[in-house]
């Protein structure tokens, strides 16, 4: 039989409404399909994504920690520059006192960098390096950060005391000690360096080298803005470590030179361009000397902070150098890498090198209090001063870096690879407050050493000079590095060391200055050889036809400021005056920059070598400036010393 029918199937919509609530737009209903999907993960996959919610969580606590502590770190700063810095910074340069009450201008409003024109001729006219639109934007929104935060530069430089009328700051009265690095950005040197305020504060000479300056930068800004060296003749540059050298040379003659506009673009460009991770060999003494030394010096002319911090960076890179068997650094360091080795062809360094980079490496250790830099840079002195090889103190041209030990023996020069040895003896002495006895007794031994083995006089006009000793055999050659040495016995003369040196400073200052006079073109030769035979028809400086090039060296005007500023003799400014003329005349090249020359001899054709070194702007003008100067106190030298490359540091204990 069939089965009875199936029951009629009845829809229906049941509602359900409860009292007090009101539809919501299934939003309730999205809740609950999210708790089930939640549900419907596994244990693991539920603890993954807890765990990157925590981590989350953990990294915008960091961040907004971070945060705070560098704002409240910029306020701690800015509280201690009030109590570090007077209020109102001198215009002389005796060292001030720092205020009494700092809170009294605590509520001054910072104030923004006024705009500065450039000084020197009108007609000069200099563009800013080229760009597109948007890097120019960039940049200016760079500047405008710039001026509100980094650096202590304008607004920040301002606050904390700092003009271009130097730096006015209490005086520290010896070296701090070497610990832990300083919670706070340390000081700026204290002497303040008197900057001319306005071109009309400047005599004709000074400002012509200010136009000097300002044509070899219009130069380099033009054909080879942040690369090393510029090649006038070509209109275009060298690398020789891809750093800038000019640019960082040059900084604090800027400063001095009362160069802002230009200074500023120079600081900019450091700031957003100096960049040193990068896989490229860096020679220690040269970058030390260049870089090392200019970043300190501009950070103690400016008290910009920005110059130190790549100081300390770039100093750190420099270390690997000097982890060698023997504790005497190589002669080369790769500052991307960290591989430091000596030249290709020998496991040789140059005494000069390794003992002419103390003065930056302890005014590093002194500014950021990590005494690395000081102990591995003393610890060659150490080295270097109980060697046996040397000659009353007369010392080898080359130093093993795997034995420590001298090598070459029996060759003693005061030119390339020995003469700066003998300059950082004295001025390391000095810079340390006269306090290191051991350095000034190799000093003084070796002055001694210098009188009884190489000095010689010329003939006709008896000039006395500095040779050479080749295994007990005396050669009349001099190179005209030697020159530096009359500002070097001056100085130390100056600072209490016996008269005697003195007058030798003033015989060796008229032969140097001999060696450009009795050039046909008024430039001296790389290397000079003096006359000793007895005949009047044959100049006192002769030249071989390899060594009769001119490098734009400085030495010579070196020395001329040393002997003007501690005797007070214009000779000496008539002497520099001569001196720039014939650099205007036989190496000035008029689209822009200077060139060093082949032939000093042939003033029709000198044969310019389109290069112009680094030093030209950092040490050559620099001096020419000084020494056209009559006021002591622009840049004492009770105040300052200056590196080999005439970059000027403080003197820990002022004398």
């Amino acid at each position: 039989m069939y089965p009875p029918p199936a029951p009629a199937r009845r829809d229906f919509i049941s509602v359900t409404l409860s009292p007090g609530r009101s539809y919501d737009g299934g939003r309730g209903l999205r809740r609950r399909s999210c708790w089930r999907k939640w549900k419907q993960l596994s244990r693991l996959q539920r603890t993954v994504v807890l765990f990157l919610l925590v981590v989350l969580m953990l990294v915008g606590l960091l961040s907004y920690v971070h945060v705070a502590d560098e704002w409240a770190a910029v306020d701690s700063r800015s509280a201690a520059a009030w109590q570090m810095r007077p209020a109102n910074p001198p215009v002389l340069p005796a060292p001030q006192k720092a205020a009494e009450n700092p809170e009294a201008v605590a509520g001054l409003s910072p104030q923004k960098p006024q705009r500065h024109f450039r000084r020197g001729p009108p007609n000069l006219q200099i563009r800013a390096p080229e760009g597109d639109p948007q890097e120019r934007r960039q940049d200016q929104a760079q500047k405008r950060a710039e001026v509100v935060g980094e650096a202590g530069w304008g607004a920040e430089a301002q606050r904390d005391g700092l003009s271009w009328r130097g730096a006015g700051t209490k005086p520290q009265q010896g070296t701090e000690p070497l610990g832990k690095k300083a919670e706070f950005p340390p000081r700026p040197s204290p002497k303040a360096a008197r900057i001319q305020p306005n071109p009309a504060s400047q005599n004709a000479r000074q400002k012509a080298v200010v136009d000097a300056f300002l044509h070899a930068w219009a130069g380099y800004r033009k054909f080879a803005w942040g690369h090393d060296e510029l090649k006038p003749l070509t209109r275009s540059f060298s690398e020789w470590f891809g750093l800038g050298l000019t640019l960082i040379d040059a900084l604090d003659t800027m400063w001095i030179l009362g160069l802002k506009k230009e200074f500023q673009e120079a600081r900019n460009w450091v700031s957003k361009r100096l960049l040193f991770q990068k896989d490229v060999d860096v020679n220690l003494f040269e970058s030390t000397i260049r870089i090392l030394g200019g970043l300190l010096s501009a950070f103690h002319l400016s008290g910009d902070v920005l110059f130190l911090k790549k100081a300390e960076d770039f100093g750190n890179r420099l270390m690997p150098a000097f982890r060698t068997p023997s504790k005497i650094p190589y002669s080369d360091v790769n500052i991307g890498t960290g591989v430091a080795h000596p030249p290709r062809w020998t496991s040789d360094s140059t005494v000069a090198e390794v003992t002419s980079i103390q003065l930056e490496f302890r005014e590093l250790s002194r500014l950021t209090g990590d005494k690395k830099f000081q102990e591995a840079a003393e610890e060659v002195t150490r080295r270097v001063h109980g060697l046996h090889g040397k000659l009353d103190g007369l010392v080898p041209m080359f130093i093993n870096t795997n034995s420590g030990s001298f090598t070459h023996l029996g060759v003693f020069t005061l030119g390339a690879r020995a003469d700066s040895y003998y300059e950082y003896l004295l001025k390391q002495w000095i810079q340390g407050g006269k306090k290191e006895r051991q350095l000034l007794e190799d000093y003084l031994e070796a002055v001694d050493g210098v009188r009884k083995h190489l000095l010689a006089r010329s003939e006709p006009r008896k000039l006395t000079f500095v040779g050479e000793l080749n295994h007990g055999r005396f050669s009349a050659k001099m190179d005209h590095l030697v020159c530096f040495l009359p500002g070097t016995l001056a100085l130390g003369a100056h600072h209490g060391l016996p008269a005697e040196h003195m007058e030798l400073a003033q015989a060796l200052m008229d032969t140097c200055y001999q060696m450009y006079r009795q050039m046909e073109t008024g430039l001296s030769p790389e290397i000079a050889h003096f006359n000793l035979q007895r005949t009047k028809a044959v100049k006192d400086v002769q030249v071989k036809a390899a060594d009769r090039h001119n490098l734009l060296r400085p030495e010579t005007v070196e020395s001329l400021f040393y002997l003007h500023r501690l005797t007070g003799d214009r000779k000496y400014q008539d002497w520099g005056w001569e001196i720039l003329r014939s650099f205007n005349t036989y190496t000035r090249v008029p689209s822009g920059g200077y060139s060093s020359i082949s032939n000093v001899q042939d003033p029709r054709h000198p044969q310019p070598r389109d290069k112009m070194e680094s030093f030209f702007l950092g040490e050559t003008l620099k001096y020419l400036y000084l020494l056209f100067s009559d006021d002591p106190d622009l840049l004492s030298l009770d105040a300052y010393v200056f590196n080999t490359e005439a970059h000027p540091l403080p003197i820990w204990a002022p004398s």
